[in-house]
């Protein structure tokens, strides 16, 4: 929502700086550049402080940015507002997109999906805000600030009129989303103030090793080029499809505009179907028939540039492919390697530094070479370049580094649920076992111990009484003979000694194999 409101309250916005439009478009290269100056500090921001704090303190500062642009009337302070603005959407992106790998791992593709359709939808309903629900007045005050100059009435009076609208109308829009941005803010902040109110069960909870690619730089600097070419021909068709409507294909302002709303249409409608494609179709599939759709619909754009119908047909298909390559390729990488805070801010400088070059190149060159389709001819390069790049990343993702490093996560993460399963497998028979257990087991354990105590002993009374020496003292292992069961030692009783050896028959009953094993069982219990 912050970054498509600024375009259509552009005028709005010169008119309360009492400048032109074409004195007050540095504001978008200050946008630009500090949403690279967020990228790259939020990358680093992210692996050293609470993400749920970062992203709140982030969107607090949008909020006030957003809150303070309608009351702006000098250029220097605009400009650093929407710098500001800038570095906060840097780190939010940034901090997003991490912050939903880190939460999902490998099963993010659906949640990846409807973050970025979120970004498309705010894109969608900030020019509504900004145009239908607070352009009325503005309207209609431009209506009767003409009737008043066709009256000759002074023109000093003209300004001051529309500036007044400007603030009552599409300002307003500023306040709304900054309101809306506040609100979200608070919730990151209550989910910061949760997650620190029981930190135990965080730090006990087992976080995902990092595994890293063997050519990991390799691959995240070829994402962060392949997402430069991608979302430098998104922005650029975006926002030279009505100009090359309305100059090369000669169609009329309302057309022209009716088309452009139909590449975006078609692109956030997409991108909210590919919520649903993304649970059961791989991310490489879905970067393969988005690209191949990219390269066909810009190669019919490019040899049918002259029929209209062609026209509206391949800037559907061209906006509908163009919708899940960004978050898909987020999370096919991945599968391969850890995408911590840096390397997410490394793709995503990519993507901002494709939004400022392409577009203002195809510009310039508009300008050198007119009554060219340039714009498809863009298309069809940047399609080309990055059905070349996908390739190449994924032969170098699948190399045996690579492979190894997807077969270890996904073998990490079966073991940890096959030992969580296991282990609560587990637990649950014990708890069946205990509640099962009653008090008559236990009493009835208790009864066959002692049982077998008393059985022990009268044996062992009844050997001593038959036994030649009775008359000579009992033997020390009698009183013994009580702590072991009867099942331990199937003969217990002794057996008799003759006559002649009644002498030494106490020593070899004192040294007995079963005085050895009452002694140990002594012992144990």
């Amino acid at each position: 929502m912050c970054i498509s409101v600024l375009g259509p309250t552009l005028e709005d916005l010169a008119t309360n700086l009492n400048k032109n439009i074409s004195n007050i478009s540095y504001i978008f290269a200050c946008r630009a550049t500090g949403y690279i100056a967020g990228s790259l500090l939020g990358g680093i921001l992210f692996d050293l402080i609470n993400p749920h704090l970062l992203l709140g303190f982030a969107m607090l500062l949008t909020s006030f940015g957003m809150f303070a642009t309608p009351f702006c009337k000098k250029a220097l302070v605009l400009a650093a507002l929407v710098s500001t603005v800038g570095v906060s959407m840097g780190v939010l992106d940034t901090g997003g997109n991490v912050l939903l790998l880190n939460t999902w791992g490998d099963q993010a593709g659906p949640h990846m999906q409807a973050l970025h359709f979120s970004f498309a939808l705010g894109a969608f309903v900030s020019p509504i805000i900004a145009k239908l629900l607070f352009g009325h007045e503005s309207s209609a005050l431009d209506q009767s600030a003409s009737q008043t100059a066709a009256t000759n009435v002074t023109s000093a009076a003209l300004p001051f009129l529309h500036g007044k609208s400007s603030i009552l109308t599409s300002m307003w829009a500023y306040v709304v989303i900054g309101a809306f941005i506040l609100l979200a803010s608070l919730l990151f902040f209550i989910l910061y103030s949760r997650s620190s109110a029981s930190p135990n069960k965080e730090s006990s909870a087992p976080g995902k090793p990092p595994f890293f690619a063997k050519h990991h730089t390799a691959l995240i600097s070829l994402l962060a080029l392949f997402f430069f070419f991608y979302v430098g021909a998104e922005v650029a068709y975006g926002s030279f499809i009505f100009t090359y409507g309305k100059e090369y294909a000669r169609l009329p302002e309302a057309q022209a505009a009716e088309l452009n709303s139909l590449f975006w249409g078609s692109f956030a409608a997409c991108r909210g179907a590919a919520i649903l494609f993304a649970a059961c179709v791989y991310p490489a599939t879905l970067i393969l028939l988005s690209l191949a759709s990219s390269v066909v619909s810009s190669l019919s754009l490019v040899l049918f540039n002259q029929q209209h119908v062609m026209l509206w047909i391949g800037t559907t298909v061209y906006g509908a492919s163009m919708a899940a390559i960004f978050p898909s390729g987020i999370s096919w990488v991945e599968q391969y390697t850890t995408v911590s805070g840096k390397s997410a801010a490394a793709f995503v400088v990519g993507a901002a530094l494709g939004e400022m070059v392409l577009p203002a190149l195809l510009g310039f060159l508009l300008g050198r070479i007119p009554h060219q389709p340039l714009l498809m001819y863009l298309a069809l390069c940047t399609a080309t370049v990055t059905s070349i790049l996908f390739p190449v990343m994924f032969k170098l993702a699948s190399s045996t580094g690579g492979a190894m490093v997807r077969k270890q996560r996904i073998r990490t993460h079966g073991e940890i649920d096959d030992c969580e399963d296991r282990q609560a497998l587990l637990d649950s028979v014990a708890d069946d076992a205990e509640e099962d257990a009653g008090p008559e087991e236990n009493e009835s354990e208790i009864d066959q111990w002692n049982d077998a105590d008393f059985e022990v002993i009268e044996m062992d009374d009844a050997s001593l009484t038959n036994s030649p020496s009775k008359t000579s003292s009992p033997p020390p292992d009698i009183p013994l003979s009580s702590q072991v069961p009867s099942s331990v030692h199937p003969s217990s009783s002794v057996t008799s000694s003759p006559v002649g050896a009644s002498t030494s028959s106490v020593p070899k009953l004192s040294d007995s194999p079963r005085r050895k094993v009452l002694f140990d069982r002594e012992k144990n219990d």
